[in-house]
């Protein structure tokens, strides 16, 4: 017998799921939010500016795991025999020559800038623009494998933006490290900043890493963008590596913290789509849809089918990113639950500043009333936006309120909402804002076709895609595509299980482990062909109007 962990950092709570490597059942899972986040401390909105402390991080990861391990027989902690990572990204940080984040050490504790740079923050923009210009203009285009267009949600974009914006944290950074780079360091007593072991999911995604390159892009392409990167690549990586790697193994602090031995096998980190996609039994050329507060859409090809084909305007492919052995395409959307998230928010403004003045119930009703109101908004407004049919409310919605990631990256756009009348109601803009979400995901798709990806099929993962019908029979339509559901409530930790499993030596591949640990799929929905034609019309719409609003063309 033996177990693996799969460890699962999201936006707002990471979890652990542990694992049965034989047949891949889940045994127990754990989940922990992150409190300093979930305060909202050092976070920005109205600038874009959302960061989080390490310390978050580390809490959730002792938490979670503990947690774990108390829930099963006492003999199976023991029988651990791998861990295996996924965060956000890109979610850099800056640390010190030992790989500690500033945040960390004394003096830098609530400075959001020695803090981690949450994939969301979109304090770069400026600086994004500078390094697209001169990828542009050099004699090498770094950023021909990242789609061709550098994101102000990436690695490069937020360090110049942190070394010009902060001082102290320019001269006390040593170098810079991704979330899914510094856990497995973490966990295996890591001290030297030039030992670890960086993803290569993250590197080639998001860092403008590639092979052809030797690694990363020239000093002198650094130097020329900004004198502060002098330098800088000395400090920090050539080689990358896969997921299927060892990165080493548990440092004896934590075994001893989390109740395992010393024998467990920690993988290379990755982010949490490209392993929530193994987790999805994703398939060459089936695009893998995780579905959250935001979305990335993950698809892979035989590298020898891809051979020299570059896709514009998409989050990079990666020779391994995903699966070892196949190139790993990324793209998606920078809002999606986040758009419905932000509608009840604003729906929910009156109900909690109003009923917490009332005079008319208790204190403790007052918050278990707003509670249960503000749950039920979304299910309420699916159920009645459900009964309007598609074409008929007039409104047309852009999702862009986080800025667009894919296809063509720019997160300086802005969301809108146009045909209102005074019959627009809550559950018809509620529906146009699904629709908007899902015209999105058509552009992506759309993209991948017109630049000679064949999209043979589409797999729906995450809490969105488990938990709303609504949503997912509004994507199938839009898209005129079946969209396959994958079983498990946890497709990212369970990938990452399958990614510990596979370190650890219990798998030759990750194919492997997939085929032996997956859940499979529950749901399946079809598109009603009754409304393609509709949606087809009202796709041209939100295309007119998206170019309306990025390029003021009438």
């Amino acid at each position: 017998m033996s177990f693996v962990i799969g460890l699962d950092y999201g936006t707002d709570s990471v979890r652990a799921l542990l694992v049965d490597t034989r047949t891949g059942k889940e045994l127990a899972s754990s989940l922990f939010n992150y409190p300093r986040w979930k305060n909202g401390e050092y976070c920005l909105p109205d600038k874009n500016q959302f960061r989080q402390h390490p310390l978050d991080y580390l809490d959730g990861l002792e938490w979670t795991i503990t947690e774990v391990l108390n829930s099963v027989p006492a003999d199976i902690p023991a029988q651990v025999k791998g861990i295996a990572i996924d965060t956000t990204g890109s979610t850099p940080i800056a640390v010190d020559k030992t790989g500690t984040p500033l945040a960390m050490t004394p003096g830098f504790e609530e400075n959001p800038n020695a803090m981690f740079i949450l994939w969301k923050d979109h304090t770069a923009i400026k600086e994004a623009a500078e390094i697209n210009a001169i990828c542009k203009h050099w004699a090498i285009d770094y950023s021909k494998y990242s789609g061709g267009i550098y994101s102000s949600e990436w690695f490069w974009a937020k360090i110049l933006h942190t070394l010009r914006a902060d001082k102290l944290v320019r001269e006390a950074a040593y170098s810079w490290v991704e979330h899914c780079d510094w856990i497995p360091y973490l966990l295996t007593g890591g001290s030297d900043i030039h030992t670890m072991k960086r993803s290569r999911c993250a590197a080639g995604h998001k860092a403008l890493w590639h092979s052809e390159f030797g690694g990363l892009p020239s000093n002198a392409f650094f130097a020329a963008l900004d004198p502060l990167l002098e330098g800088i690549t000395d400090r920090l990586y050539t080689s990358t590596y896969t997921s299927d790697t060892p990165a080493g193994y548990l440092s004896a602090e934590w075994a001893e913290r989390l109740g395992l031995t010393e024998e467990v096998v920690i993988a290379v980190g990755a982010f949490d789509a490209h392993m929530g996609a193994v987790g999805g039994q994703i398939e060459p050329y089936y695009l893998s849809k995780v579905m959250g507060t935001s979305t990335c859409d993950m698809l892979v090809a035989p590298s020898v089918e891809i051979g020299n084909k570059l896709v514009s305007g998409i989050c990079g492919q990666v020779d391994g990113s995903i699966i070892p052995g196949m190139v790993g395409l990324e793209a998606g959307q920078s809002a999606f639950g986040d758009v419905y998230a932000w509608f009840k928010d604003l729906l929910s403004w009156p109900i909690n500043e109003i009923i917490q003045e009332s005079d008319l119930i208790k204190p403790h009703q007052k918050e278990e009333l707003i509670e249960e109101v503000v749950e039920k908004i979304i299910p309420s407004l699916s159920e009645a936006a459900k009964k309007i049919d598609p074409g008929t409310s007039g409104i047309i919605a852009l999702d862009w309120l986080n800025g667009r990631r894919t296809p063509d990256a720019n997160q300086a756009l802005k969301g809108a909402i146009l045909g209102l009348n005074l019959g627009s109601d809550a559950p018809k803009i509620f529906r146009a804002l699904v629709e908007a979400t899902c015209f999105g995901a058509r552009k992506i798709v759309d993209r991948f076709q017109n630049e000679g990806i064949p999209i043979n099929g589409i797999i729906g993962l995450g809490g969105v895609a488990k938990k709303s019908p609504f949503i997912m029979q509004i994507m199938a339509d839009v898209l005129n595509r079946p969209i396959k559901i994958a079983r498990s409530e946890q497709t990212c930790a369970l990938g990452a299980a399958m990614f510990a499993a596979t370190a650890a030596g219990l798998y030759d591949n990750v194919s492997m482990a997939m085929q032996k640990m997956g859940a499979g799929f529950d749901a399946e929905y079809l598109p009603n062909e009754s409304f393609t034609t509709v949606y087809n019309q009202l796709y041209e719409a939100y295309s007119k109007y998206g170019e309306m609003v990025e390029f003021g063309t009438p």
